[in-house]
C-alpha cells in the first residue's frame, strides 16, 4: 500500500475535529458550551498530530485516544487537547507557559494561537526531539527548557496563561505566583480522582477556581 500524502491526512485532521466536535456537545451541558472557539479548532485541523508520536502508532494519531510516546506517558486524547486549549483562551499578543511539553504537540496548537510559548520538560529526550520538530516545522515562538515545571519559568514570568499538561494534587504555589492579575491557569487537579480545573486570577490577585470533567493525566513529576 502506498504511504498516505498530505491530501490525506489532512481529511483525517478534519474527521479528527468533526469528532471533538461531537464529544464538545455530548458534553456540553458539564462543560457549559456546545461548541469550542473555531480558532482552536483550526488549529487542531492544522497542526500535523502524527509527527508527534512514535512512528509505531503513527497511524492512529488522528483517532480520539491517547497515544503512548514514552517513559510512561502519554499524548492526550484530541478532545482534551482541544478542549484545555479552549477553556485556556490564548491570544495573539499573550505569553503562555506550558508545563510538561511531551513530544511537543499541544505546544504546537499553543503556538498557532498565542504571541510566545515557554515550555519547560523533566524529561530531556523528549524536550530536545520536541525542539527540533517545532524548529523543522518553523514555529519559531515557542522557547522549550528542561527541568521542574512545578516551579514554572520564573526568568520568563510572569505569563498572561499557564497550561499543565500533568495532574497535581493542588495547584503549584509557584505558578499561581507567576500568573499575571486576569491571568488563567488550566490543569487537572487530584490524585486518583482528578478533574480538570480552571482557575481565573482577577485584577486584585484573587484566585477562583472551578471545576469541570473527570480527566485522567499522569502526576506532575517534581524534582
Amino acid at each position: 500500500m502506498k504511504p498516505m500524502t498530505e491530501k490525506h491526512l489532512a481529511v483525517l485532521r478534519r474527521h479528527m475535529v468533526d469528532v471533538i466536535e461531537i464529544q464538545t456537545d455530548l458534553a456540553s451541558e458539564e462543560l457549559g458550551k456546545a461548541a469550542l472557539d473555531e480558532r482552536v479548532l483550526a488549529a487542531m485541523r492544522q497542526v500535523p498530530r502524527h509527527l508527534f508520536v512514535p512512528a509505531a502508532v503513527a497511524p492512529f494519531a488522528y483517532e480520539d485516544m491517547p497515544l503512548p510516546i514514552g517513559f510512561d506517558k502519554t499524548l492526550s486524547q484530541p478532545f482534551i487537547v482541544a478542549l484545555m486549549t479552549d477553556l485556556l483562551a490564548p491570544q495573539p499578543h499573550e505569553s503562555v507557559l506550558e508545563v510538561g511539553t511531551g513530544l511537543g504537540y499541544q505546544a504546537a496548537i499553543l503556538a498557532e494561537l498565542a504571541g510566545q510559548i515557554w515550555s519547560v520538560e523533566i524529561i530531556e529526550e523528549f524536550a530536545s526531539h520536541a525542539e527540533a520538530l517545532l524548529q523543522r516545522l518553523g514555529m519559531s515562538n515557542v522557547g522549550i527548557r528542561i527541568g521542574d515545571g512545578s516551579r514554572g519559568w520564573p526568568e520568563r514570568a510572569p505569563f498572561d496563561k499557564i497550561l499543565v499538561t500533568a495532574a497535581a494534587e493542588e495547584p503549584p504555589p509557584a505558578l499561581l505566583e507567576q500568573l499575571k492579575p486576569m491571568g488563567r491557569l488550566v490543569l487537572p487537579v487530584g490524585s486518583e480522582e482528578q478533574l480538570l480545573t480552571v482557575i481565573d486570577k482577577d485584577s486584585a490577585g484573587q484566585l477562583e477556581a472551578r471545576q469541570l470533567i473527570p480527566v485522567r493525566f499522569s502526576q506532575l513529576e517534581a524534582v
